[in-house]
């Protein structure tokens, strides 16, 4: 039996922001809002029209924008005891993957009685939570329809909360938010979101015909839009195809989940604080080339179906194009990360159990060092 499930209502209206209190209509039940944000989009003015929508119709309005990048458990627990007073009706998470991920997990820790301690896992997090709307302004973690929020618990430690109550309830997508995004963070967002394409498609355990047909879906608009997005980043329909493909991806591998390239990637966050999506984009290719012997036939159709090629290889060539064209790091040194510490990160890649059983071939210790030491 396959199962597929998303998020029930998704919006895509350019400038929607700017209605935003007709978005969050129904939503909520006394008119206050509690919208998770960072100091970067505050900074940004992002969320400008959305605060004058709001205001004009009479919304009484908290903003929390102290999220930071892997957002840490104490940083979590805080926001959720400020909100808690403010007594939100519904809860808005507006940003990347860190802030949605973030707001997520407030939307239950504002109920009484929660603790976050009991959320962390499969199916550990039930339906008690506030009304959550979700906002992405970046084209990549497709965080905004994934059932999924990553906390760091530790100093280099992350830990996963995976459960249907993790989907929003509604969701804006709303390209003008994404317009004039660096260069630098459109390529790893971008390639980051083309990761969980890729990955949801060769994901052994879950893999099924609906989310097969996002990631396709998913790959050819992010393959046709990102180098577009890279150079202009006012080009608002190379946007909107980045917006919709990073959304699509995220369809996908929620219900068919990542695998090593993701467990390759964690480390690399955990312990230096790279960007998720740098980090997947780093150790993408050789991931790939390492999982051929059971992927290949996989990895060929992903080709035919982007037109360039036949066999996994041609894709995997496909994926060094664009990281070259985009100009994304393509080693560890030039990220910062020393040869020593390869075993570490090697070891901690090892314990990602949760999607590393997902990879099409069995991996390694051997195999994980041998990936880091071709990319030094």
């Amino acid at each position: 039996m396959h199962k597929f499930n998303t998020v029930a209502d998704i919006r895509i209206e350019f400038g929607g922001t700017s209605n935003l209190a007709s978005h969050l209509d129904g939503l909520d039940k006394n008119k206050k809002v509690a919208i998770i944000t960072d100091k970067g989009i505050s900074n940004l003015g992002l969320l400008t029209n959305g605060l004058n929508s709001l205001d004009i119709n009479g919304y009484d309005i908290m903003i929390y924008d102290q999220v930071v990048a892997d957002p840490p458990e104490e940083m979590v627990l805080n926001a959720a005891a400020e909100i808690k007073k403010f007594n939100p009706g519904v809860i808005l998470g507006f940003g990347g993957g860190s802030p949605m991920d973030t707001a997520k997990v407030i939307a239950h820790l504002c109920i009484d009685g929660t603790n976050i301690k009991n959320l962390y896992g499969v199916n550990k997090a039930n339906n008690h939570r506030l009304p959550l709307m979700l906002i992405p302004t970046t084209s990549g973690t497709g965080s905004e329809v994934t059932n999924v929020a990553i906390i760091t618990t530790g100093s280099t430690s992350k830990e996963a909360i995976v459960a249907d109550s993790l989907y929003a309830d509604r969701v804006l997508l709303d390209a003008n938010l994404t317009l004039g995004l660096p260069k630098n963070i459109t390529a790893a967002t971008g390639i980051d979101a083309m990761v969980h394409a890729i990955e949801a498609y060769t994901s052994v355990i879950k893999k099924n015909p609906l989310s097969d047909t996002f990631a396709i879906a998913a790959l050819r608009k992010l393959q046709s839009s990102i180098v577009i997005a890279c150079n202009d980043g006012h080009n608002l329909e190379a946007r909107n195809q980045m917006l919709l493909g990073s959304m699509l991806a995220g369809q996908a591998f929620s219900n068919a989940p990542v695998g090593a390239v993701h467990g390759l990637a964690y480390p690399l966050g955990g312990f230096f604080h790279i960007p998720h999506g740098l980090s997947n984009a780093l150790v993408l290719t050789e991931v790939m080339e390492y999982n051929l012997p059971k992927a290949d036939h996989w990895y060929g159709q992903l080709a035919k179906e982007l037109n360039v090629g036949t066999s996994g290889m041609d894709l995997i060539e496909e994926m060094k194009r664009i990281k070259r064209e985009t100009g994304v790091p393509q080693t560890l040194t030039e990220v910062g990360i020393p040869a020593n510490a390869i075993p570490d990160m090697a070891n901690d890649a090892m314990q990602k159990t949760r999607v590393l059983r997902n990879n099409p071939v069995k991996m390694t210790y051997e195999a994980v060092v041998d990936i880091y030491e071709r990319i030094q």
